[in-house]
């Protein structure tokens, strides 16, 4: 059980207050402090919380202790927070109780958010850290010195008695047989100066043995030529010993003597104030862990209805709703940066300094609901450097969120399809980009512990970083099949017009070969920096077909953005061009293996098939609109936005079927075969499911019978949904000059 912060600030504070309530011995005098920048815990509050408890534990063991002790909190985790302090031999208790106090409270002000940190004052040293400090180290430390030097003329004497006298002390604290390893002592010095004696103190943790201790004052003895030479008065301040010596007398000559009366009632305040604060923590204690047992039912029961057995593994992924508003500024416009298939994204930043990206579920997205489980479940058991991570997610109250990691340069889309971004794509980044999707999709296919279908693949979901490496992202319409099965089937088309393979959009199959699919037509896409759609080419039915044709006509180079193409390397780009058309094939069995496309990519001499012609576009594009519609964000939706999957099965009784009766008659050499079967299931009358098998041999004008028949599709449609009979039903008819369709429902 943790507390919260604010909670552990306030007994902490409240608590150090108490104890200057009872001190009134003058202030410490302030030397020195560590701050290394590289010890930063940011976000980690296990260690935050550890650390507050931890120096509150030190400041209350002082009057308990002979000037010196050690604690730790959380020991046997990842959060340890250990510490110490060491009071000087000489000072009295109360003073120690002071130092060490103002120690306790200044620390964390003067090194805020630190792993490790080591304060030192003329009468105590207090330091905590999360790793091991080696007894003997020079580093950690300090190095003081005075202003004043000693004069030319005395500095050899100086430094003869000096010297002398420090390992004497040395000698004198590492084989001390009292409690505490602490020695001090004076000599004089031949000289003109009427200040002819030094004074000096040397002091060790008393858990070193006689040897750490000795070795650890050599060390600090050692520094002081370099930094001091010469000086009036120097100390040298390491994290387990430190020397000081001055040309007047610092120390007291009683040592630790037993604490006067005075100083007996202000222990025994200290020890009251002390019972009277572990009481209020302990209350306190009490009241936080009711609340934050309340809360974690609370953000346990959400979990578990949204994820059921997986809820235990995802709940170290689990962000608050706090953090994520902190980090987005509650979600401010100017944090907004896009929106994604079901919600808004927003860049954030983390109190650790990671920068993040948020997907914000829309709370009227029916669909994207799935597609957030979905990810979540998968993309978590996914770890590669071409796959965008998923850092975690928030689910609480009506909220539902992805927390990514921020991908400074956009998607690839961004890039490739504006002229004047394009142009920073050169050809060798673009080739860097194939190669690094052609490995993340390995890795989903081959490498990974599950089997994962992307379904989604094209150059809005593929990120850039910083240094433009490529990142695959929207696992939303993913699936995972098993290892050893090649393909699987579905009633729901998903995907976008373009990106989809022949098999999945018109028969619901889907496999390895349907990604690669898509990822042929992206390396075409990164080539040409064209999209794969009609409207770019006037002459030419898509990229596809356009490239095939330069492809066949051995002008593959005339497809190459304009951009590159004196700058590129013409084999690597012809053998893209050649990998991306292989992939493109109509036959899934035609189409290579993502193993087989990084051999192809990685190896000169290996010789690649030589593709045949692709799926004519205008085929597949009749197909595609007729079951996922043009919808912008590559969900499964008709026209009037109602779900169109494909379904294998007819339901036995609340079903009607219709026929498109083929001529069997040339349409300007076409042969004209469709079969169309609609089903209203009159109980949810809104559920209209629509299944459509078309095969078409060359033909020469289809938009003129893809007008009629979609024109006649979607009257009977609307027709056969607002009938009043049980079965749903309507029957239509349209010709054009050399076709006649006729329909039933």
């Amino acid at each position: 059980m943790f507390l919260s912060n604010k909670h552990v600030d306030v007994t902490f504070l409240l608590f150090l207050f108490m104890f200057e309530i009872g001190s009134s011995s003058a202030a410490p005098v302030y030397n020195a402090n560590y701050c290394p920048n590289n010890t930063s815990y940011n976000s980690n509050v296990t260690f935050q919380t550890n650390l507050r408890v931890l120096l509150a534990s030190l400041v209350s063991n002082v009057s308990q202790s002979d000037g010196s002790y050690n604690s730790a909190m959380g020991m046997g985790t990842t959060s340890v927070a250990s510490g110490q302090f060491l009071c000087r031999g000489d000072v009295s208790p109360a003073t120690c109780q002071d130092c060490i106090a103002s120690a306790a409270t200044e620390i964390t002000r003067l090194c805020p958010n630190k792993t490790e940190s080591i304060i030192w004052y003329d009468e105590c040293t207090l330091r905590f850290t999360n790793r091991y400090f080696a007894p003997t180290s020079i580093d950690p430390g300090a190095r003081l010195s005075d202003d004043k030097n000693i004069s030319a003329s005395d500095l050899d004497s100086f430094n003869q008695t000096l010297f002398g006298l420090l390992n004497e002390l040395v000698e004198e604290a590492a084989n001390s047989q009292s409690a505490r390893k602490f020695a001090t002592g004076e000599s004089e010095f031949a000289g003109s100066s009427p200040e002819r004696t030094v004074y000096a103190l040397t002091e060790c943790e008393p858990s070193l043995t006689i040897a750490q201790c000795e070795e650890c004052l050599q060390n600090a003895v050692s520094t002081l030529p370099s930094c001091c030479g010469g000086k009036q008065g120097a100390r040298a301040l390491l994290a387990w010993c430190n020397v000081r010596y001055e040309l007047f007398q610092f120390y007291n000559t009683s040592g630790s003597s037993a604490p006067s009366s005075g100083n007996k009632k202000s222990v025994a305040r200290v020890v009251l104030i002390v019972v009277l604060v572990v009481l209020s923590i302990i209350l306190l204690c009490g009241v936080c862990y009711f609340i934050l047992k309340r809360s974690k039912k609370k953000s346990n029961t959400l979990l578990r209805e949204n994820f059921g057995e997986e809820s235990d593994t995802l709940e170290s992924l689990q962000f608050g709703l706090p953090t994520v508003e902190a980090a987005t500024k509650k979600f401010s416009h100017e944090n907004r940066i896009g929106e994604g298939g079901f919600g808004e994204v927003y860049k954030g930043i983390l109190p650790d300094g990671r920068e993040i990206a948020v997907k914000k579920l829309s709370q009227s997205s029916g669909q994207g609901a799935t597609e957030f489980k979905n990810e979540i479940l998968l993309i978590a058991k996914l770890q590669h450097r071409n796959l965008v991570t998923l850092l975690g997610f928030c689910l609480e109250e009506q909220e539902k969120m992805l927390i990514y990691e921020f991908v400074s340069n956009k998607s690839l889309d961004y890039f490739l399809f504006d002229p004047r971004k394009s142009c920073e794509l050169d050809w060798t980044t673009r080739y860097k980009i194939i190669e690094g999707i052609t490995h993340g999709i390995l890795y989903l296919h081959e490498h990974s512990r599950l089997k994962v279908i992307h379904r989604d693949l094209k150059p809005s979901n593929v990120l850039l970083d910083s240094i433009m490496n490529p990142k695959i992202s929207d696992f939303g319409m993913a699936r995972i099949v098993a290892i050893d099965q090649h393909q699987e089937k579905t009633n729901r088309i998903v995907g976008t017009y373009g990106y989809m393979s022949p098999e999945y959009a018109m028969h619901g199959q889907f496999s390895e070969k349907s990604d690669v699919f898509s990822f042929g037509v992206i390396v075409l896409e990164i080539i040409s920096a064209k999209r794969n759609t009609r409207s770019v080419f006037s002459d030419h039915d898509d990229l596809l077909s356009y490239a095939w044709e330069q492809w066949r006509d051995q002008t593959p180079l005339n497809i190459l953005d304009q951009n590159i193409k004196e700058s590129c390397n013409h084999r690597e780009v012809i053998k893209c061009i050649q990998i991306g058309l292989l992939c493109v094939q109509e036959k899934p069995e035609d189409r290579p293996t993502m193993t087989q496309v990084v051999s192809y990519l990685n190896n000169s001499l290996v010789e690649l098939p030589f593709p045949r012609k692709p799926i004519n576009s205008k085929q597949n594009e009749i197909v595609q609109k007729m079951i996922v519609g043009e919808s912008s964000s590559g969900s499964a939706l008709s026209n009037n936005g109602m779900s169109v999957p494909v379904l294998r099965q007819l339901w036995n009784s609340h079903h009607s079927h219709s026929v498109v009766q083929p001529r069997k008659r040339p349409l300007g050499g076409m042969i004209i075969a469709c079969y169309a079967t609609q089903i209203a299931q009159y109980s949810r009358p809104w559920n209209l499911t629509l299944r459509t098998f078309c095969g078409f041999n060359n033909a020469t004008d289809m938009d003129q019978f893809n007008e009629g028949l979609r024109g006649i599709v979607d009257g009977l449609r609307s027709k056969a949904a607002s009938g009043n009979s049980l079965k749903k039903y309507a029957a239509g008819s349209a010709a054009g000059p050399s076709f006649q369709a006729e329909f039933s429902r």
